[in-house]
């Protein structure tokens, strides 16, 4: 597992914001126990068999398909109870365990209906089997809301027969007294009632002692008093015997069922833990889509390679305001390992550096991340932080000493397999002397080939980047017009604090800017505003640029329109030309049949007429028609002019020719007797028996 330092480097990089989030996706306590449980891995097959398996269950998610994970409750106690020798679970207890056994078939019956298509996902279900007497054995004695069946044994159904007499007796008996009662008078208002789950008649208090039964109480008022009818005395008591004797054989029924059902007590498990897993795997892919989520590619060694990277929580929070968030895009790998971001306060440089952290955590915890699918991560076995203020009150350590402290766990620890993030580098201290040590540090961390990224405002770090191998610098982009950062980092320049522009634009007085100035060191001065020319330069070309992507993805844009246009119009031209051919076929079938109804004719003339010559013009009239004759013979004299016949068995991609108008297309599909033909782009369901194969003859040179 990745080792961190501090102990709060997760929550200084807000890694316990996107658990938190996780942990609202999850329905179930074996999902929510998982994320607070989350491991870092340092092995590549771990972290990448988990966000493959994110992947596919996002895909299933975003296709609109249902996984069958339905079975949310928590069993941890009747896990337990069933593990126990004379363990007792109630008839819902045991409807719970049918379903989560009911569960785990649909989900095996869709990894069968979806044939391998999710095969990281299938993976973890691959030795659990479906156990049938699970269901069957609960069925017999539970039914769907979980009581008891009658005939769950023949004891049971005997005792609820008897029971179902005797109470249908005594509502018979019950309600014949009242109606005696309700005639002599004696019945209060509300008639009846039930006290000590015995069933009572309201009687006026002043008839209590006429009324014969057992008084169960009376009214607040003392008006009405509730006795049980002489005539119900011995009917009740047979009822009560009956349901302590239901009550016994039920109980027995569910210490069997219990019993039974503890043999698979190892496959329940399982089950339960599977549930927990996919419910697990479900939050991860339900966070993934909200943060348009996605898997980079991985590396064994320690690299990091982000395009169009965005930190997660300011994406969420951009995206729920409608405000836009600022990819970023930087490199971290052994030719260039130690950056260093410059710029002015508020501009973004600890985002950008919390932005690489976060997702180092993320992607090493199994969790897709907001970023472009070309991206690169790779695998580190330390992350050390040192954010914010350190100040130990405790051990009466100032802000600088504990950050010395940071600097030195950093040293002595430090190596090739270390990501690090520090946050405004030897800040606490005098300027000159905090340089200086600060410059010392990234020398020998950078010595020690540890990958990360500082912040800072020291100019002699900046200048760093050009002498000390594997140092580069980024600067956060200020637009010094409107005095707003611009949230872009800038790789491969440093940047400029903006002291006097911000104190200028602040409105403090001219001569205290002007006095500052000349109070600050001349090369000092010279160079934070050569810096700052720079930028803003930068942010210049940079403005251009995207008006000149614009343009370019406006004309793009233009050409596929054009090109869509000038396809669908290629394509109505041909419709119309087989349209047009079509009816031409229609109407020669038509001339066909109309010329054998007439040649029929002729033949009965030819035996009644005595003037042959008559009948002989007649057939000359029906049979020829030149101009039909005509273009038959011209398409083909085309068709015999651009192919020759090679005849021989059809097969997909030949090129076939209609025996009849000479029509040439490619076979693209064989279907026993029927093909399907495609002339142009239309394909043509017909007879393979109409058409022969033929080949485009080969030009001959002049």
């Amino acid at each position: 597992m990745m080792q961190l330092y501090p102990a709060h480097a997760a929550e200084a990089l807000e890694f316990n914001k996107i658990c938190d989030l996780l942990l609202q996706k999850c329905r179930t306590d074996a999902a929510r126990e998982q994320v607070i449980n989350i491991r870092l891995h340092i092995r590549m097959e771990h972290m990448e068999r988990e966000l493959l398996q994110t992947s596919e269950f996002k895909s299933i998610q975003q296709s609109g398909d249902h996984f069958p994970n339905d079975f949310t409750r928590n069993l941890d106690r009747e896990l337990k109870l069933l593990s126990v020798t004379g363990g007792v679970l109630t008839g819902e207890q045991l409807l719970a365990f049918q379903q989560l056994a009911l569960n785990i078939r649909d989900m095996l019956l869709w990894f069968k209906k979806n044939n391998e298509l999710f095969p990281h996902l299938r993976s973890l279900a691959g030795r659990i089997v479906y156990e049938k007497k699970i269901n069957d054995g609960i069925s017999a004695v539970i039914d769907e809301g979980g009581i008891v069946r009658d005939n769950a044994s023949a004891e049971l159904m005997k005792i609820r027969s008897e029971l179902g007499k005797a109470r249908h007796e005594s509502r018979r008996v019950f309600e014949s007294v009242l109606r005696k009662l309700n005639k002599q008078g004696y019945l209060a208002d509300i008639s009846e009632s039930f006290l000590n789950g015995r069933r009572t008649a309201a009687i006026l208090a002043e008839y209590k002692r006429i009324v014969k039964g057992i008084l169960h109480g009376e009214s607040d008022t003392q008006k009405t008093v509730f006795i049980e009818p002489e005539e119900t005395i011995e009917l009740n008591i047979e009822i009560f015997s009956l349901e302590r004797a239901e009550i016994r054989e039920i109980h027995r029924i569910l210490v069997q069922a219990t019993k039974d059902l503890s043999a698979f007590l190892p496959q329940l498990e399982s089950y339960y833990h599977l549930c927990g897993i996919y419910d697990f795997i479900r939050a991860k892919a339900l966070l993934a889509i909200d943060l348009n989520g996605n898997m980079p590619r991985l590396s064994p060694h320690p690299v990091v390679h982000l395009i169009k990277a965005y930190h997660p929580l300011l994406y969420l929070y951009n995206k729920q305001n409608n405000k836009t968030t600022i990819p970023l895009n930087l490199t971290l790998d052994r030719q260039n390992r130690i950056l260093i971001i410059s710029g002015p306060n508020a501009g973004g440089k600890t985002v950008s550096m919390k932005t690489v952290g976060l997702l180092q955590l993320m992607v090493q915890a199994g969790l897709l991340i907001p970023v472009d699918e070309n991206s690169e991560i790779g695998i580190f076995k330390q992350l050390m932080v040192q954010i914010g203020d350190t100040q130990s009150i405790e051990h009466e350590l100032s802000t600088y000493s504990a950050h010395l402290q940071d600097m030195k766990h950093f040293m002595d620890f430090a190596n090739g397999k270390t990501l690090f993030f520090i946050d405004e580098l030897g800040s606490g201290s005098d300027p000159n002397l905090g340089g200086a040590f600060a410059e010392a540090i990234v020398e020998d961390l950078a010595q020690k080939n540890a990958l990360g990224i500082i912040t800072t405002h020291y100019l002699n770090l900046k200048v760093m980047a050009g002498k000390v191998r594997g140092i580069f610098n980024g600067a956060m982009a200020f637009d010094e017009e409107r005095l707003e950062p611009l949230y872009h980092l800038a790789i491969g320049k440093p940047g400029s604090s903006y002291t006097f522009a911000i104190a200028q634009r602040s409105g403090l007085p001219a001569h205290v800017i002007e006095r500052a100035k000349q109070l600050t060191q001349r090369e000092h001065f010279k160079l934070d505003k050569m810096l700052h020319q720079t930028e803003q330069q930068s942010v210049r070309l940079s403005d251009k640029e995207k008006e000149l992507d614009k343009l370019i993805k406006d004309n793009e844009k233009l050409k596929k329109n054009y090109d869509e246009l000038t396809n669908k119009e290629k394509l109505k031209q041909q419709q119309e030309t087989l349209r047009l051919q079509n009816v031409i076929k229609k109407q020669e079938l038509d001339y066909l049949r109309d010329t054998e109804r007439k040649f029929k004719q002729i033949i009965q003339d030819w035996k009644k007429s005595e003037n042959k010559q008559d009948v002989i013009k007649a057939a000359e009239n029906v049979l020829f028609r030149k101009k039909q004759v005509d273009s038959n013979a011209a398409s083909a004299r085309k068709a015999d002019k651009n192919f020759e016949t090679i005849g021989g068995q059809p097969k997909t991609g030949d090129l076939v020719r209609n025996k009849e108008n000479h029509q040439v297309g490619t076979l693209s599909e064989l279907r026993d007797k029927r093909a399907i033909v495609k002339i142009g782009n239309m394909p043509f369901n017909v007879n393979i028996d109409e058409w022969i194969v033929v080949r485009k003859k080969e030009k001959q040179p002049e």
